[in-house]
């Protein structure tokens, strides 16, 4: 999968899986997994040991005897539940290590946990018998700390265009991205030999309705989970639990009042767990507590009903204009760090940051990508000739005629000194002919006007497209093929264009 490779690999800290982790996944592999064996590997780390007993005693598994030992926890639990208990420790505690820039950590393993709960307890209410129900959905939003991790400039893009535009959080990555966190997490998950039972039920825990068959009732599950843990951990909560409720009754089949005791039971045995897994519940409560406290909140104020709505309306407006004029400032402090000072087009780090991107979009959907890249002719001799300030007018004006000429997906960026390149999207070698050609004659029909004379310019091109059906090739490869083609046109007479298969 090449997204995944493409985005890991560009991570430098991200953790690699405990020790212990490694071991029971290669356990959980085996065609047989004796009690035994499971039982030496989790005995061989003390500390795990001890969560372990403590999770198996408490509420989250209502066991009346107690388990004293991991032998007696196989027995009552069954081994695929515990070694998949065993293998949400160690791999939280593995990636639970300090703060990385703006990322929540602990909002992040508060909102998984949440869901893990969540999930253990709708199938034992849907009555689906599976092991793994506390750590698929642990799991399922990893791959959003890795998109943070591999890029957080371009993740705070998507906080924005949730927030502003109304997008669910899978369309604004996306957008941003071209992929999303499910495709993503699932990709981790098998690259660190997670097993499919695991791993594959997240690339659909947002999109059920495109899921396979045989994962229908458990990735219904994972979304159910997603929605609940976004009651309790979400800025949008009310609207969640009218959504949360409805799907409750519509797939369990159960009273208003049930449902009311269900979500209690979410929080109640969440904050259990959460101490097992030593995260801080902060100040998670029961939904009917919150409710409680609030109503006794608005009881003070002595408010009538209809200062309330215009008051809430009031307060809607400032947060609506607050949240439009915040993503301006971001939009345009953002243009400013990727923007070139002179030309006003993309500077290099832009247009390197955005090749990776249409190359992996490319590589996973198939499309075409296509790459001009242009010099001005003679541009050294025409700075020593008029002078640097001179030359700095020809380079706005050659990147005004670019940018004039370009479609909106495509990016124009100055790629250094008199060299510019222009990424066309989904744009086949033809497509770009067509275009390189009406630039070099646009440039060529330019009047620059340097103190009042008139001077010509002229630009040569080298053109390359990339079909990955033809062969996966890497940014790199792309740009030294069109940076060849620009310098056979230069070399063979200039104001050209040259092509590079």
């Amino acid at each position: 999968m090449h997204t995944v490779d493409s985005v890991i690999s560009k991570i430098k800290n991200l953790p690699s899986l405990p020790t212990v982790a490694l071991k029971i996944i290669q356990e959980i592999k085996k065609d047989k997994v004796s009690n035994h064996s499971l039982t030496e590997i989790i005995s061989y780390d003390p500390a795990l040991t001890t969560k372990i007993l403590k999770i198996a005693n408490s509420s989250f598994y209502a066991i009346s005897d107690g388990v004293d030992s991991i032998d007696r926890a196989v027995s009552i639990l069954g081994q695929e539940a515990l070694k998949n208990i065993a293998l949400s420790f160690v791999i939280v505690k593995g990636l639970k290590r300090g703060n990385v820039d703006k990322f929540d950590h602990e909002l992040f393993w508060k909102r998984s946990i949440t869901a893990a709960v969540s999930a253990e307890m709708l199938t034992a209410k849907l009555k689906i018998n599976r092991g793994d129900t506390f750590v698929i959905p642990l799991l399922m939003d990893i791959g959003v700390f890795v998109m943070y991790l591999s890029d957080s400039h371009e993740y705070l893009k998507v906080f924005d265009e949730k927030r502003v535009m109304g997008m669910t959080t899978v369309q604004a990555e996306k957008t941003v991205f071209g992929y999303d966190h499910q495709e993503l997490g699932s990709g981790i998950l098998t690259k660190w030999n997670i097993p499919d039972n695991i791993a594959l039920p997240i690339a659909y825990h947002h999109d059920p309705e495109k899921c396979p068959q045989e994962m229908k009732a458990i990735v219904e599950v994972l979304q159910l989970a997603d929605i609940a843990s976004s009651v309790y951990h979400s800025s949008n909560s009310t609207k969640k639990m009218g959504q949360f409720r409805e799907l409750l009754k519509e797939k369990l089949k159960i009273s208003d009042e049930e449902i009311s005791e269900f979500i209690d039971g979410i929080a109640e045995k969440t904050i259990e767990v959460l101490d097992t897994f030593e995260i801080d519940p902060g100040d998670m409560k029961p939904y009917s507590q919150i409710l409680e406290e609030a109503n006794t909140e608005l009881g003070k104020m002595n408010l009538s009903y209809e200062q309330l709505v215009m008051e809430l309306k009031q307060e809607k407006s400032k947060v609506d204009i607050l949240a439009r004029d915040l993503k301006e400032a971001n939009d345009k402090l953002r243009g400013m760090a990727f923007e070139d000072g002179l030309t006003g087009l993309f500077n290099q780090r832009y247009f390197q940051e955005h090749m990776e991107r249409e190359i992996s979009r490319v590589d996973r959907y198939s499309n075409l990508l296509s790459l001009i890249m242009i010099d001005i002719d003679h541009f050294k001799k025409f700075n020593d000739t008029y002078g640097h300030q001179q030359g700095d007018t020809v380079l706005r004006e050659v990147a005004k005629v670019l940018n004039d000429s370009i479609r909106r997906p495509d990016i124009a960026a100055r790629y250094g000194g008199e060299e510019f390149a222009i990424i066309l999207p989904e744009t086949d070698l033809k497509g770009a002919l067509v275009l390189a050609d009406r630039l070099r004659k646009y440039v060529e029909d330019l009047d620059v006007n340097i103190d009042g004379e008139i001077l010509k310019v002229t630009i040569s091109l080298g053109i390359t497209s990339y079909d990955p059906s033809k062969g996966k090739k890497s940014k790199v490869e792309i740009i030294e093929a069109a940076d060849k083609a620009l310098y056979n046109s230069k070399n063979t007479g200039r104001n050209k264009l040259s092509i590079a298969q």
